[in-house]
């Protein structure tokens, strides 16, 4: 049987520097530090959005209306928009997004350690092990509406475990309506997920209050009532359709989700990370001096069982299973903890050990960032040339080797700067019905009117996302559009763009070319 949580300290007694407040505190502010330097967070899907924030705010802008709709609807999936929306208004729209994005993985951070301060009664030294999955997959690809909401998902389990351990389930069940409402709106599946959290963490608490594990999945159930009032909000979001439920069970594509947890840059040094944490599991495991706490080893049962259940695609938003796993690892992690009182050896060891490992992550996450951010500032120079109000077609290339799978596709939605800084139009925003508040009205644009029309790879790569170089450059209808870009191109025949005008180019072959005279509708 696994031992209860240790005591916490009694009052006045010395605590290891990774139990105190201090400690904490330096934790969250470490996880903003990969992203002070880039004025626009260089996430994959963040300027696609950002592109939206920005019809949002400016919509009644006659070059933005032309080609654009913008209207608020109730849906499980408005988080950042309903934070940015008013910063927006007093700090201008970039300076809000890179505040709202900041805040993201520190409360996720803080979440994390506060949910094991409740279980363990103490921050174990292995805690930091489970920290760098705040910049996992997830986060990294820009899916920021769900990254948010499980930030609130976590703080709100550790507020959950906290009323629960003090018996006070009323106030608990009061409380949880709101904010499950909170998390629903940010994003449909971080309610989810809080929901999976607080049902297994109250199953163990049943069971270890002696009932048999039925019995104690009766009241868990019953306990999580509270969390549900948003199934309502749900049936009034989904009874109009739309948004496609598919892929179930790919099992290929489940592994590679696993194996990319821990995505960013450099394959070898990511996957050195991946394998780092599950050693560090198994050490625990099978250690005479560690155990691993039943009830979160349970919510990461229960996580990857939802993992392995989920299809990749619901409602239309892709990697739907995909999401879960950097918390499967990071719950796992978290439940690590001594049998009894920490050796004080072994407990600096395992501290330092984790603070390494931290701060490796931090690091290279942070000079990731900062690459990154650096080629936006150098291809964003192309906007020099675009007056306001251009219609643009933005084609960015992808890889087509092994290796160059690998590194995130970073560059892939740069074109929503143009309707972010030119009150533009760019072809690489999302159609997925019944899940989006902005619709294309660029009829005229055909197929380059969304998402993954920005996306071409070299003639003859067998790529998964992307048409040919040569299809696009031939096909797209000049007539729908006043600029080209293309960002990281791979190679093609000078010839397909001879009747265009290079106005802006970089070594890497990344060139603006002019179709024709661009609009001059001012922006405001």
């Amino acid at each position: 049987m696994i031992p209860p949580a240790a005591p916490p300290n009694p009052p006045g007694m010395p605590r290891p520097w990774w139990e105190t407040r201090a400690f904490v505190m330096v934790m969250v502010l470490l996880s903003a530090v990969p992203l002070l330097y880039p004025p626009v967070p260089p996430l994959v899907d963040l300027l696609g959005h950002m592109g939206r924030y920005r019809v949002m705010l400016d919509g009644d802008v006659p070059s933005l209306a032309a080609v654009y709709s913008f209207k608020w609807a109730l849906m499980g999936n408005l988080g950042v928009d309903l934070a940015v929306y008013p910063l927006a208004k007093l700090i201008g729209l970039e300076a809000a997004v890179k505040l709202v994005i900041i805040s993201i993985p520190m409360m996720t951070t803080a979440g994390m350690l506060w949910v094991a301060r409740e279980v363990h009664h103490r921050l174990p030294p292995t805690v930091m092990f489970a920290l760098p999955f705040v910049y996992g997959h997830h986060f990294l690809f820009g899916f920021v509406n769900y990254a948010l909401s499980v930030a609130l998902a976590m703080l709100a389990f550790a507020l959950w475990l906290r009323l629960g351990r003090k018996r006070l389930y009323r106030l608990r069940a009061a409380l949880f309506v709101p904010i499950s409402i909170l998390v629903w709106l940010c994003h449909a599946f971080g309610w989810g997920f809080l929901g999976l959290l607080a049902f297994s963490a109250e199953v163990v608490r049943a069971h270890d209050d002696g009932r048999s594990w039925w019995r104690s999945i009766l009241r868990a159930a019953g306990q999580s009532l509270s969390l549900a009032l948003p199934l309502m909000l749900m049936i009034l979001w989904r009874e109009g359709g739309g948004g496609v439920t598919a892929d179930w069970f790919n099992w290929k594509n489940k592994m590679f989700s696993v194996n990319t947890v821990l995505r960013d840059r450099w394959r070898v040094w990511d996957r050195i990370g991946f394998f780092t944490c599950l050693v560090v599991f198994l050490f625990a495991v099978v250690h005479p001096r560690l155990t691993l706490s039943r009830m979160l080893t349970f919510t990461a049962l229960v996580l990857g069982a939802a993992f392995a259940l989920l299809p990749r695609i619901i409602f239309g938003s892709a990697y739907a299973d995909m999401r879960l796993m950097p918390f499967v690892f990071a719950i796992a992690l978290l439940a690590i903890r001594f049998r009894r009182d920490t050796p004080p050896v072994m407990g600096w060891a395992l501290a330092l050990l984790a603070l390494s490992f931290f701060l490796a992550r931090t690091a290279s996450v942070t000079w990731s960032l900062k690459l990154a951010s650096d080629e936006y500032t150098r291809q964003l120079t192309a906007l020099d040339q675009v007056p306001n109000g251009a219609r643009v077609v933005s084609m960015v290339g992808l890889g087509c080797t092994r290796d160059s799978g690998w590194p995130m596709w970073r560059n892939a939605h740069l074109g929503g700067m143009v309707v972010v800084r030119r009150y533009g139009f760019s072809n690489d925003h999302w159609d997925v019905p019944g899940a989006k508040l902005l619709t294309v009205t660029n009829k005229v644009a055909g197929y380059w009117q969304h998402d993954p029309s920005n996306l071409i790879v070299q003639d003859g790569c067998p790529a998964r996302f992307g048409r040919p170089v040569s299809w696009m450059l031939r096909r797209f209808p000049r007539g729908a559009f006043d600029y080209l870009w293309l960002i990281d191109p791979p190679p093609y025949d000078p010839a397909l763009v001879s009747d265009l005008q290079k106005v802006w180019g970089l070594p890497d072959g990344s060139a603006l070319y002019r179709i024709g005279p661009g609009p001059a509708n001012p922006a405001p």
